[in-house]
């Protein structure tokens, strides 16, 4: 690490997040082919800037420091859902290879934010390896899980197992349903948010068996969410970032989910992202690549 690089390392999804890196929605989210992108509904423009920066500014209460990815207008619509195109591991980041066709432009935008901020890249996923970090999920600091589906395949979770083995982190592997196919985004992430070391928000009809019992064994809690609220939120009652153990952010309108987090003790703030977020399938953990949490 150079003498002026930003300090990073990650191998948690609840520890206290010290730095953060998010990209602002460029012209072709704002003015997106929906049927392009699969978004679900014609977007308005301004909504969803001030929907962003009201993420922001809650993210930025947390105390996190924001870094920024570049804003040139580079037409990745998606590029503002941040934590998918890359990895950040305690020995530095690790590119993916996004299973989502139009994404995998983004990659070279991740590379080039880790150059500028002097972060070690340790590797790469390349084809015929495909994988988008949504479907990974630090269950503590020596287990990651992975989920393989449409986004992320076996060729991809082997090179990932391969660029871990020197730091005894053990990735543990599971299959995710069809659901509502490969053009639906669904990641391990979509079905299970850690809200500290041992209590994790679920969808348990969609939750692997294998994973459900591993988080069972190591003494989770596990708060199942209202099937009907992920439903009718396209998934995105379970994406939650949590800014430290029990304290998470995610978008607001889901009364149930949200009651359930609180009533478990959870300090939880919202945002609205009915333009920016549920349309697009990406909630605040989306919208965040962790660069060091501790």
């Amino acid at each position: 690490m150079s003498k002026n690089a930003v300090p990073y390392g990650v191998s948690s999804m609840v520890a206290p997040l010290r730095s953060v890196a998010v990209r602002r929605p460029g012209r072709e989210m704002l003015h997106a082919d929906i049927n392009k992108w699969h978004y679900a509904k014609e977007l308005s423009p301004t909504k969803l800037m001030t929907q962003f920066e009201g993420f922001v500014d809650v993210l930025g209460k947390s105390g996190a420091e924001i870094l920024c990815f570049n804003d040139e207008d580079d037409g990745l619509a998606d590029s503002v859902f941040t934590y998918d195109a890359s990895l950040m591991t305690p020995k530095g980041a690790i590119l993916m290879n996004p299973g989502k066709v139009l994404r995998k432009d983004e990659v070279t935008l991740h590379k080039g934010f880790y150059a500028e901020h002097g972060i070690d890249v340790i590797g790469a996923i390349e084809a015929p390896g495909s994988m988008e970090a949504g479907d990974t999920l630090w269950l503590n600091d020596e287990t990651l899980a992975v989920g393989r589906g449409f986004r992320t395949n076996q060729a991809g979770i082997d090179q990932l197992r391969a660029l871990l083995s020197d730091q005894s982190i053990n990735v543990v592997q599971f299959d995710l349903p069809v659901y509502h196919g490969s053009a639906a985004c669904l990641h391990l992430m979509s079905v299970v948010s850690l809200l500290s070391e041992n209590m994790a928000l679920i969808h348990a009809p969609l939750v692997p068996v294998a994973l459900y019992q591993l988080m069972q064994g190591m003494d989770f809690t596990l708060l199942e969410a209202p099937e009907e609220e992920f439903e009718e939120s396209g998934s995105l009652n379970l994406n939650v970032l949590a800014t430290a153990p029990m304290k998470v952010i995610t978008v607001d309108g889901f009364q149930g989910t949200l009651k359930l987090m609180r009533d478990a003790g959870c300090e939880v703030s919202v945002y609205p992202g009915d333009e920016l977020s549920i349309p697009c399938e990406g909630g605040p953990t989306c919208m965040t690549r962790p660069i060091l949490r501790r």
